[in-house]
């Protein structure tokens, strides 16, 4: 090769490596309009602290969680409490997120990914639009297909278990034109009401009579108790009824640990919602407490009930005839104390009163015994020496 020849060639390298760069920084500039690359976060500004309302849609199901006097809500349930620890949870885990493989597609490849826009049709993905308190949305993620980890190997009992787990999910952000992978599947990221709300419920401590009135009265009976260490009895009994510990023990402690599946969106009519003949739990406690609890007609496993609360909580402590300085002011601060914790959970459960709740029939069926099945079986009298 000559030294005009090389010098030719020479020039040629130089031109293909500059078109190469810049088709590489074209390329470049092209991928970071329509989207972020591997390895950065999903959403990189996102607002955190500005959000104050969440929208999911998936198919012709829509949730609305929103931020109320900086209480999260879930408006598809009368703007009933939603669950903060959830919800935050979720939050943090966008800001967090990051790109794992990316795909540049053409629109004909969304259905593919199932991120077809968020509707009735086949294929459509789930859609988030994170808003501030203004109702602009800040940001907008459709989820698609998920990514299944497929063990290598495939698995020993064969059937469903060769097309593997859950480990991710196709996500486009904000209408660009790639679809990028996340490690995480998503699970709860669904437009379910009943998914997101504050299942914290009611508690009844030291109760001090327990009265259940069915629609049928003879069914109907009440139990009393002197103080928390006595033995309950069977108020109004009659000749010959005693109260048979072993089959009262179900029913001495309700409400303890209630809990419930949903509730009613705040304008559903009590008839519509199975609360007819309905019967009613009245709770007496010894810390002055009354709980009125109406229940419905079981339906789905679910029985419908309502709350209303009341108490008689004493404002100033009556001081012992023998009681010093010392001690009084000590006993005057446990009282307070304790004052102070009952007014908490009388205006916690006052709060629960708005609502019908969906409670599993566990919770309250033990209550639900007719009078004759608390009682003890009637003693048969010894046959007479003449009958023998």
């Amino acid at each position: 090769m000559n030294r005009k020849q090389f010098v030719i060639l020479l020039g040629l390298v130089v031109v293909l490596g500059a078109a190469g760069l810049v088709i590489h920084q074209r390329s470049q500039q092209s991928w970071h309009r329509s989207g972020p690359s591997i390895g950065q976060k999903l959403l990189p500004d996102f607002p955190v602290n500005d959000i104050a309302q969440i929208t999911i849609k998936s198919g012709t199901n829509q949730l609305n969680l929103a931020r109320r006097d900086d209480v999260w809500t879930v408006a598809e349930r009368g703007n009933y409490p939603a669950n903060f620890a959830q919800i935050s949870e979720l939050l943090l885990k966008f800001a967090d997120l990051k790109i794992a493989q990316v795909e540049d597609i053409g629109p004909s490849q969304l259905g593919r990914f199932e991120l077809l826009p968020a509707g009735a049709g086949a294929n459509t993905g789930t859609q988030m639009e994170f808003k501030d308190a203004s109702g602009k949305v800040r940001n907008s993620v459709l989820l698609g297909k998920k990514h299944l980890h497929k063990p290598s190997g495939g698995s020993q009992f064969g059937g469903m278990g060769d097309e593997g787990w859950p480990d991710g999910r196709y996500v486009q952000v904000d209408g660009a034109n790639t679809v990028a992978l996340i490690s995480d599947a998503l699970d709860g990221v669904q437009p379910k009401p009943e998914s997101w709300l504050n299942k914290d419920f009611f508690s009844v401590e030291n109760p001090r009579s327990i009265a259940v009135q069915f629609p049928e009265a003879t069914n109907s009976w009440k139990l009393t108790r002197v103080t928390e260490t006595n033995d309950w009895q069977l108020a109004d009994s009659s000749a010959g009824e005693k109260l048979d510990d072993s089959k009262s023990s179900g029913v001495t402690s309700p409400f303890s640990s209630a809990s419930f599946n949903d509730v009613l969106p705040g304008d559903t009519q009590p008839e519509a919602a199975g609360l007819t003949n309905v019967t009613t739990v009245v709770v007496e406690t010894f810390d002055g407490f009354t709980y009125t609890v109406k229940l419905g007609q079981k339906h789905d496993d679910n029985i419908p009930l309502v709350l209303m609360v009341r108490a008689d909580l004493p404002t100033t402590r009556v001081a012992g005839q023998d009681e010093n300085p010392t001690d009084k002011s000590k006993l005057d601060k446990a009282f307070a104390d304790q004052q102070k914790k009952l007014a908490d959970q009388l205006a916690r459960a006052s709060r629960l009163a708005k609502w019908i709740y969906l409670v599993p029939g566990y919770v309250v069926e033990p209550l639900l015994k007719p009078r004759g099945e608390l009682l003890a079986e009637a003693k048969k009298d010894a046959p007479s020496a003449a009958a023998k």
